[in-house]
């Protein structure tokens, strides 16, 4: 039997479906849209009523999607997101609103590169407006996919499965010893034995590039779980700055601060995987005029730290849509 979804469908619903996948929980969706619990559960009832299909299992830890809510939540954040672009599109030819680009930024990138590059966009092109949405990428990826944001920068970490995403590799976030540029670390080479000297700080490994870092600093024997740790990259930076512990993390974390010369970078003493990294769109959308911008603004940007020597350079190949990403040889 016919839904007649065209018809039937409210807008208030579709946004009920997307609030409540994106937080895993009705009491936290319901917060997020400032409606009450028992009105947004009889918002969810009414719309798998007129889907007949169950959109969500529910459990002590809150709700996941069904296979027939993943589908469901796809469209919802791809019908959401072209309403909020056609909204923009309005607004532009009346001449209310700038170039605006939704743009998603993974940890690193959105302490390392981001600060850099969008100061230098806002002097060069004051027509665009950026809007940064930080997060893990589990957390974006399903904003890109369903239209929230038009790019995500930061490390390209291969899909699990073809996601139908188109990643780019522009640079590499190599994890380095990181300290003020007149420590005395630096005065010999680098090795684990001068590294066990210093006191370190370190990302929480609860984040998955501070997993990274206890891996390799296992293999040269050092043992990070007598280290400092901390979520705030602002926090490790002045203690860099201000103290003698030193750091191991990505070194373009500290890209602002190596340009400056106030930071120095070492490699590791350790074989590390590659960490490209770039940017990822939807394959089946071209990047907006503005988006172009902003890409071409952050390829010029890497080059030019590689040019001044802080930077490894570039890294890697297109990867296609919906492929693994191959990182570079």
């Amino acid at each position: 039997m016919p839904r007649h979804l065209d018809q039937q469908l409210k807008l208030r619903l579709l946004r009920a479906v997307d609030a409540i996948g994106a937080h895993g929980s009705i009491l936290a969706a319901s917060r997020a849209l400032s409606v009450t619990q028992p009105a947004l559960t009889r918002s969810l009832q009414e719309t798998e009523a007129l889907l007949g299909l169950q959109l969500f299992e529910r459990s002590g830890r809150g709700v996941r999607a069904t296979p027939a809510g993943e589908v469901v939540l796809q469209s919802a954040r791809r019908l959401l997101g072209e309403l909020r672009r056609l909204d923009e599109e309005l607004d532009r030819l009346v001449g209310r609103m700038k170039a605006t680009i939704m743009l998603g930024a993974l940890p690193v990138a959105a302490a390392g590169v981001l600060p850099g590059l969008l100061g230098r966009l806002r002097s060069q092109h004051p027509e665009l407006v950026v809007q940064l949405v930080q997060g893990k990428t589990e957390e974006l990826l399903p904003k890109l996919e369903g239209g929230e944001l038009d790019l995500v920068i930061g490390q390209l970490y291969p899909p699990d499965k073809p996601d139908g995403l188109m990643r780019e590799a522009l640079y590499e976030e190599p994890i380095s010893v990181l300290a003020r540029t007149d420590h005395p670390v630096f005065e010999a080479p680098i090795t684990a034995e001068a590294l066990r000297r210093w006191e370190l700080v370190l990302p929480t490994i609860g984040q998955r590039v501070g997993q990274e870092i206890d891996q390799l600093l296992a293999t040269l024997g050092l043992a990070p779980t007598t280290s400092m740790r901390s979520t705030s990259y602002g926090f490790i930076r002045e203690m860099l700055h201000s103290t003698d512990f030193i750091s191991v993390m990505p070194n373009t974390m500290m890209a602002g601060d190596l340009l400056r010369g106030t930071i120095r970078a070492a490699p590791l003493p350790a074989v590390s995987r590659p960490r490209p990294a770039g940017f990822i769109r939807r394959a089946d959308t071209p990047l907006s005029p503005a988006a172009e911008v902003l890409v071409d603004g952050l390829r010029r940007y890497v080059e030019e730290i590689a040019a001044q020597g802080r930077h490894p350079g570039q890294a890697g190949e297109r990867a296609g849509a919906g492929a693994p990403y191959v990182g570079p040889a």
